[in-house]
């Protein structure tokens, strides 16, 4: 019997595959794991992460809320110290003036006797010398009150830290490095040297 050959030919051909599945592809793929457990598992893990996710939001939180605490602080402190700028300043400036005014009432009844001196004309010199040394030994009062102290000189070791040598002489008649002669004489406040002494020291 002879076989229809587009019959044969229908029976040969090969059987298509169901279409996969959206999962199969993903599977195929790499995407999905093949082991079912993972999809049970899943709600844990989501679970897990957003535990993990509430705590770093509380510590960034907790964090934030110090932040604006020190920077609260830092601002304070600031304003403090500018406080304290100002008000050291205006002290200093003050205490400044005080200095100032207490030297010049010191030295005003030193002023009104030279100021007397002057309106009263006399030619006896003795008169003179004495008005001058009156005013002498008020400037000397002066000094004594302020705490002002002469540098002692002549005959004594020269000290660098005192005396400003401005002349050297060799003379054997004297000792290395003393003082034979003072131009201009030197004062200190307790340790603090106001004006050094200008002298003539021996080698």
């Amino acid at each position: 019997m002879k076989k229809d050959k587009n019959t044969h030919e229908k029976h040969e051909q090969p059987i298509k595959p169901e279409p996969e599945t959206e999962r199969e592809q993903n599977i195929r793929n790499g995407y999905v794991d093949r082991d079912m457990s993972n999809e049970e598992e899943s709600p844990k893990v989501e679970e897990s992460i957003g535990d993990e996710l509430e705590e770093i939001r509380s510590r960034l939180g907790d964090k934030t809320r110090q932040c604006d605490e020190y920077y609260g602080m830092l601002q304070r402190i600031a304003a403090e110290f500018d406080n304290y700028k100002k008000r050291t300043a205006k002290e200093k400036e003050t205490i400044y003036s005080d200095a100032v005014a207490d030297v010049a009432a010191a030295f005003l009844p030193v002023v009104d006797n030279f100021e007397r001196a002057l309106q009263v004309q006399s030619n006896d010199n003795r008169s003179l010398k004495e008005g001058i040394e009156l005013v002498f030994r008020q400037l000397q009062d002066v000094l004594r009150k302020l705490e002002i102290e002469e540098i002692k000189g002549v005959g004594e070791k020269f000290d660098p830290q005192l005396h400003n040598a401005v002349m050297h002489v060799t003379d054997e008649a004297y000792g290395e490095g003393i003082i034979i002669e003072e131009f201009q004489k030197g004062y200190v406040l307790k340790d603090k040297v106001i004006r050094h002494s200008l002298v003539k020291v021996a080698n």
